[in-house]
């Protein structure tokens, strides 16, 4: 069969291999902390094998070094910084309203 007459396969493309977010001697523990880091998110959250392109025994032991890190408050449980500042200002706003309210009734 002629190569122009097959719409549906995928032309080659340059392929570039990623390198592994954690080298061989890279050392997984709970007290490293720039490489755990790397494995949460802004929230706070761990984020997935499939994001970290990290192997099923790299994902569980980075998993419980940050585990570990959080329990011996290394680490935050949760990064709501944001989420604090907006209820402080929708607050402020609502607290506003009644008061103003209040004054005109």
């Amino acid at each position: 069969m002629d190569k122009s007459k097959r719409p549906f396969l995928k032309s080659k493309r340059p392929f570039r291999r990623r390198l592994p977010p954690i080298q061989s001697g890279d050392r997984i523990s709970y007290r490293n902390m720039s490489l755990i880091s790397r494995f949460i998110s802004e929230q706070g959250k761990i984020l997935s094998r499939r994001v970290n392109r990290l192997t099923l025994k790299q994902q569980r032991l980075i998993t419980m070094a940050i585990k570990q890190a959080r329990i011996l408050s290394l680490l935050p449980f949760l990064n709501n910084q944001k989420q604090f500042e907006r209820t402080e200002l929708t607050d402020r706003t609502t607290g506003l309203r009644t008061r103003i309210k209040r004054i005109y009734s």
